[in-house]
């Protein structure tokens, strides 16, 4: 029951990285505007690809997977902070909580590890 819990977990972390960073490929020049509006350079859009794509992939396979919660917790704070929190808007201030508590998930995993199955640890508890 723990490798499926463990599997579930990394799965449903992953996927709003990887479905992130997939779009952001997908909508380059908008993405890229938007960030430039919001007062981020653009020129960072390749690394925030990277860091979802990567991080996502590292975390669902199991591969270093502290690091990439780490990588993502401090992605996803980030992101929170310049992209979400508006106080004066209730809804941006909830997707901002909402990566609040996606990063409390994520840095469970830097504190206990992806568990098994993974390239880390692919049997045993």
């Amino acid at each position: 029951m723990d490798s499926f819990l463990n599997l579930a977990a990394r799965i449903l972390m992953s996927q709003i990285f990887l479905i992130s960073g997939i779009g952001k490929i997908s909508a380059y020049a908008g993405t890229q505007a938007y960030m430039e509006k919001m007062g981020v350079p653009g020129a960072l859009l390749p690394l925030v690809i990277l860091t979802e794509i990567g991080g996502a992939l590292a975390l669902l396979l199991g591969f270093q997977a502290r690091w990439a919660a780490l990588a993502l917790a401090g992605f996803t704070l980030l992101s929170g902070l310049i992209f979400h929190f508006q106080p004066g808007d209730q809804m941006q201030m909830i997707s901002f909580m909402k990566n609040l508590a996606i990063a409390g998930g994520l840095l469970m995993v830097v504190r206990h590890g992806a568990g098994a199955p993974g390239i880390d640890k692919p049997g045993g508890h």
